[in-house]
């Protein structure tokens, strides 16, 4: 395929609304996971994501159990409240954070297929189930309302880490020192949880419940091989996972490939692309 007859293949598909509609909600919500995956990174949360991702899994299979037409009403409070709950398990808890997101993760993961399985009235259980661990479609079928709502969530999501950007970053390299220094680390910490969250739920639909955290970490791991200050990691890292959700849609649109795995390619090779860059840089 030539280059003149990619780029005519890519403008008879952007006619198409569901086209229009996946570029615009991939691009949102690449840029929000982009922006707390520096955060989550440097706190040793990355593992979060997977956990609250697993738990959406099995909010939606519940959503779909009762029928609920607009899933998200369903699936959106609870994966906020595991995050919060995520959150409190600290040092003083019987259970440990690392453990308590890998039960709260393998059990959400179980429930939610055994619900599907034992419930379901599709006769297509297991394209319904890899459709939503791994997003195959979900993104080409949104409706003008999903779209609406992500738009929404994205830019609270974008004003808050604007308005908090200094107290996140005191609260991501030294807690201590910000609650000395008067910043409530706690309040911080758990708005971090709710917005990775929202961006979870809201990325289930863009590479699935499975591939949401290499959407986090990837952009976040790159960045932090060229650049060494946080304010330069943040924009070359929504740089990055901006483009290669962008190309990650266009190619799979092209090839007909599943369109979380083929961000996710990308998001990797741009990985390796910045770690030959750093070692030539000497970072």
């Amino acid at each position: 395929m030539g280059t003149g007859n990619i780029l005519e293949t890519i403008q008879f598909y952007l006619s198409y609304p569901f086209v229009r509609y996946a570029l615009i909600t991939g691009t949102l919500i690449a840029l929000c996971s982009s922006l707390l995956g520096v955060t989550l990174v440097l706190k040793r949360f990355s593992y979060i994501g997977d956990g609250l991702s697993h738990v959406a899994f099995g909010a939606l299979a519940v959503a779909s159990l009762l029928d609920i037409a607009n899933s998200t009403l369903v699936v959106m409070p609870v994966t906020i409240i595991a995050a919060v709950l995520l959150l409190r398990t600290g040092k003083k808890t019987k259970i440990q954070g690392d453990a308590a997101i890998a039960m709260l993760s393998v059990g959400s993961l179980a429930v939610g297929y055994l619900i599907l399985n034992l419930f379901s009235v599709s006769a297509n259980i297991s394209g319904d189930v890899c459709s939503t661990l791994f997003g195959s479609t979900s993104i080409l079928t949104l409706t003008r309302a999903e779209v609406g709502l992500c738009v929404v969530m994205s830019v609270i999501v974008v004003v808050l880490f604007i308005l908090f950007y200094n107290r996140i970053f005191a609260v991501t390299f030294d807690e201590d020192f910000s609650q000395v220094a008067g910043i409530k680390a706690n309040v911080y910490n758990m708005l971090i949880a709710v917005i990775t969250a929202v961006i979870i739920v809201l990325a289930m639909n863009l590479v699935g419940s499975l591939l949401i955290s290499a959407l986090v970490i990837f952009p976040a791991l790159s960045a932090m091989r060229v650049v060494n200050h946080f304010k330069g990691v943040v924009i070359y890292s929504a740089m990055i996972s901006v483009c290669c959700s962008l190309a990650g849609i266009l190619l799979s649109i092209l090839f007909s490939t599943p369109v979380g795995s083929t961000i996710v390619a990308a998001d990797i090779v741009v990985f390796l692309l910045n770690c030959g860059i750093g070692k030539v840089m000497g970072r």
